[in-house]
């Protein structure tokens, strides 16, 4: 490459900084999922190439949440916790620390216009935050 005398390598280093996303080697993976579901206000369980996964970040999106999405494999989708309505679903939100289902439950809640209050009293939503019926 012409005009290039000597390639730098950049590094970034934060001392200090502990973000909820880090992770610890000695946390076993059901505890960090825990751990991400209790610390985030708005976390999706996805999978990469759902559709159904798609909608659910889009729709979140456009009402101005920016929500933690954790992308997993399918042989992952047994770590994410399951109650009496969810057995590995995916995808599946947690707002708050609570479960609240699927796409199903998402979309239902937002058409009775539930779903923006509950974000907001979780601290998901931010002051973007609007309801499609004002779009």
């Amino acid at each position: 490459m012409q005009g290039v005398q000597n390639p730098m390598r950049l590094e970034l280093t934060i001392t200090g900084i502990t973000s909820p996303l880090s992770l610890d080697e000695a946390e076993s993976t059901e505890a960090r999922i825990q751990r991400l579901i209790t610390e985030n206000p708005a976390v999706i369980f996805s999978r990469p190439s759902c559709y159904m996964c798609h909608v659910m970040k889009n729709l979140l999106h456009t009402i101005g949440v920016h929500p933690t999405v954790i992308e997993l494999e399918e042989h992952e989708t047994a770590a994410v916790p399951a109650d009496d309505d969810n057995s590995g679903q995916i995808p599946t939100l947690f707002v708050g620390g609570t479960h609240v289902g699927g796409l199903e439950t998402l979309v239902s809640l937002h058409l009775s216009n539930r779903l923006v209050p509950l974000l907001a009293e979780a601290g998901a939503s931010g002051s973007d935050v609007r309801n499609f019926n004002q779009l």
